[in-house]
């Protein structure tokens, strides 16, 4: 137990000093905090909605925000009030090209002669942009709708937005607008900081473990040290350190929501319940635990740090896989898929915090997934342990897949 604790604290020390670590502790926060200042002192002059700067800087306006439109249908008799700024009629598709080529409008529409039996709408814009008419077809479409309703304002509105529903949930988590784009941005700003962190500190074992063997460490401390105390120490310092971390970039973010809540009033779409970042500590903990133990044993058999770059990227592929249909576990996190990837204990730390990030996860669901990755920890601890021979350790033979894995089978 001395030798473990010893370990751990030099390791620790080692870690927690280095330029390197302490930049990327603090200079993440840090460009935060700045951006979070900038856009703060943009609203405080202009006194702009920081959601219309947001998405100026994603989709930045043209020059000129009136559009034109040629009516070929012959069902338009009018511009519906407050459109007048946004939609300029033309008699003929030339003299929209021509209005379009002076920059008097931006880009026009041609509603289709057939619009009834066919609902067309084409969309004229210079430069090519597939998702503009996506995202600025609101003029045209109150347009229309209030062409169908024989000018009747109210009912044009209806016709446009037919059904608002108000979500009511029992449970203490707070309701999210379905339609605010941040209620899908916030599980994913969790996805990928649980995988950047993970695949970061269980990385720091790997390097630390190839780095001894080069400089022949790992041979002095073989002889004094049992390989499980080796481990131990080493994951329990990396995992503080990764914890670490882990702690000031969510605090820093948790506190940045906040302060951006009271300044900017993002709403219900950027809040989380403290539930989850209690949860979040834990999974990050077990999820270090199975990843650090598998790039232990990868530094135990391979020669040096470039000859692991195969194994480590079988290794972290079933990280990637709750990235890949992250999508359908932010609309769907109860469906079958998505707790299947969150009870799976390689998938499980990213895809159960992205749930919790997106809905309210059955409590036996957590203790269930929080249990696999204890367990798989204990064994992959143990059996990368057995990996620490000095036959291993020292046979300089380069190691693929194959070999890998069944090392790790004990085989």
């Amino acid at each position: 137990m001395k030798k473990t604790l010893l370990i751990f604290k030099t390791e620790l020390i080692n870690v927690i000093t280095r330029k390197s670590f302490l930049i990327t502790l603090f200079l993440l926060p840090l460009i935060g905090t700045v951006i979070l200042f900038v856009v703060s002192t943009i609203q405080k002059s202009s006194g702009a909605n920081p959601m219309d700067l947001l998405g100026e800087l994603m989709v930045p306006q043209s020059a000129s925000s009136l559009e034109g439109f040629v009516d070929q249908s012959g069902l338009v008799k009018a511009i519906p009030p407050g459109y007048e700024s946004l939609l300029l009629g033309f008699d003929n598709e030339s003299a929209a090209r021509d209005a379009l080529g002076q920059g008097t409008i931006s880009a026009y529409y041609i509603i289709a002669s057939d619009y009834l039996e066919t609902g067309n709408v084409f969309y004229i814009r210079p430069d090519f942009n597939p998702m503009g008419a996506t995202m600025k077809s609101s003029p045209v479409e109150a347009l229309v709708a209030y062409a169908l309703t024989d000018g009747n304002i109210q009912l044009a509105y209806r016709v446009q937005n037919p059904v608002n529903v108000t979500k009511v949930q029992l449970n203490e988590q707070p309701t999210r607008d379905q339609n605010n784009p941040l209620t899908f941005f916030l599980p994913y700003v969790v996805t990928f900081l649980f995988y950047g962190v993970i695949l970061a500190s269980s990385t720091l074992m790997l390097n630390s473990i190839t780095n001894e063997k080069q400089n022949r460490v790992i041979e002095i401390l073989l002889t004094s040290v049992k390989p499980i105390e080796i481990l131990t120490g080493k994951i329990f310092a990396l995992g503080i350190a990764g914890l670490l971390q882990t702690v000031v970039w969510t605090g820093s973010g948790y506190l940045m929501l906040l302060f951006s809540n009271n300044r900017f009033a993002l709403g219900d779409a950027f809040k989380l319940p403290p539930s989850v970042l209690i949860w979040g500590m834990l999974f990050f903990l077990l999820g270090y635990a199975v990843y650090a133990s598998l790039m232990a044993g990868v530094g135990a058999l391979v020669p040096n740090l470039r000859e692991a770059s195969q194994l480590t990227t079988v290794i972290i592929m079933p990280m990637i896989v709750p990235m890949i249909f992250i999508s359908v576990m932010i609309n769907a996190p109860n469906s079958p898929l998505a707790v299947a990837l969150s009870l799976f204990p390689l998938t499980a730390p990213v895809s159960m915090m992205t749930r919790l990030a997106a809905t309210t996860v059955p409590l036996w669901q957590i203790g269930l997934a929080a249990f696999l990755l204890a367990l798989t920890a204990v064994l992959l601890v143990q059996a990368s342990a057995r990996l620490f021979r000095a036959q291993n350790l020292l046979s300089g033979q380069s190691v693929n897949v194959v070999s890998f894995f069944k090392a790790l089978a004990g085989k």
